[in-house]
């Protein structure tokens, strides 16, 4: 398995934690940045990130800000993205279960390094249910549709 990942400033410490986590189990991680705490701006990072995602080249994504609302409002903007705010161990497995979530948002100003840890673990491990789940999901794809969702540069048509 390959993850992308990102950040901004905010998330940038637990970012190195959680990359450094992945690695040890194994996993490789294309770190899109940033490479030190000093300020950027979350869309910068989110963008190609989430694009990769829309294109179908990356499966998965791990995305950090300082709450994590930032990287999801931005991510969520592209179609195929499933970018789930994550808080706790519970919300990690149903973001997997019934939304099937390929990318994963946490605050690096409130998810302490354990938590995050268990996070990914669940995240990770986690499969889709399918079934009447699949059910709502096409209906968000059929939404972007009609909305005209963008295309992987993250324009409008």
């Amino acid at each position: 398995m390959k993850l992308l990942m990102a950040s901004d400033h905010g998330g940038y410490r637990l970012k190195e934690h959680v990359r450094k986590y992945l690695e040890d189990l194994g996993i490789e991680v294309d770190d899109l940045g940033p490479f030190s705490e000093e300020s950027v701006d979350y869309p910068d990072f989110a963008v190609p990130v989430a694009s990769r995602i829309c294109s179908g080249e990356v499966e998965r994504a791990i995305l950090i800000c300082g709450t994590g609302i930032g990287m999801s409002i931005t991510a969520n903007r592209f179609p195929g993205v499933r970018a789930t705010q994550v808080t706790d161990e519970f919300t990690a497995e149903m973001s997997r279960r019934h939304n099937d979530s390929n990318v994963l948002v946490l605050g690096g100003r409130v998810t302490d390094e354990d938590m995050a840890e268990r996070i990914v673990k669940i995240w990770l491990g986690t499969p889709f249910d399918g079934g009447r789940h699949t059910r709502r999901l096409e209906k968000i794809s059929e939404l972007e549709k009609r909305l005209g969702g963008g295309d992987v540069k993250g324009e409008g048509s």
